[in-house]
């Protein structure tokens, strides 16, 4: 009686960003801008970041020839499969802040995960403020100091 083997073929799932012909890193920076341009793109939120990040960022636009920080107020874990994003966002007054996170974490899971090939673990979201629509139109306009 013969004997029959199976011969198995090992294969290593390394996933999107390996393979036989190298391997690809993503930064950390990367995923965040994306994120925050995913984040900004969903109606409801008007700004990220925490007061503090907030405020360095509008000294930054201030500053002739700089550009905008795509990741203020995102930070990111990225390992070698898998992403997880934080954000810390303002919300415009009237938006249901529960469909507001639904649609954020919607929108950045897809544009990162199609972006990068990485899986996003989580989106977490700390609300920090809501953005009244007349706050910017109501602050009085400081005299001129000279004529």
């Amino acid at each position: 009686m013969t004997e029959k083997r199976a011969t198995t073929i090992e294969t290593k799932d390394d996933g999107p960003l390996a393979s036989e012909q190298g391997k690809t890193v993503i930064a950390d920076q990367v995923v965040a801008k994306i994120a925050g341009i995913a984040t900004r793109e969903v109606e409801g939120v008007h700004q990220l970041g925490g007061s503090g990040s907030r405020a360095v960022g509008a000294l930054r636009e201030r500053i002739p020839g700089s550009r905008t920080n795509y990741g203020q107020g995102v930070s990111v874990e990225v390992g070698e499969r898998q992403a997880a994003v934080d954000l810390d966002v303002v919300a415009e007054y009237g938006v249901a802040i529960a469909d507001l996170a639904a649609g954020v974490r919607r929108n950045v899971i897809a544009s990162v995960e199609r972006m990068t090939g990485l899986e996003v673990t989580e989106v977490n979201l700390v609300v920090h403020d809501v953005h009244l629509p007349d706050e910017a139109d109501n602050e009085p306009e400081a005299e001129p100091r000279v004529e």
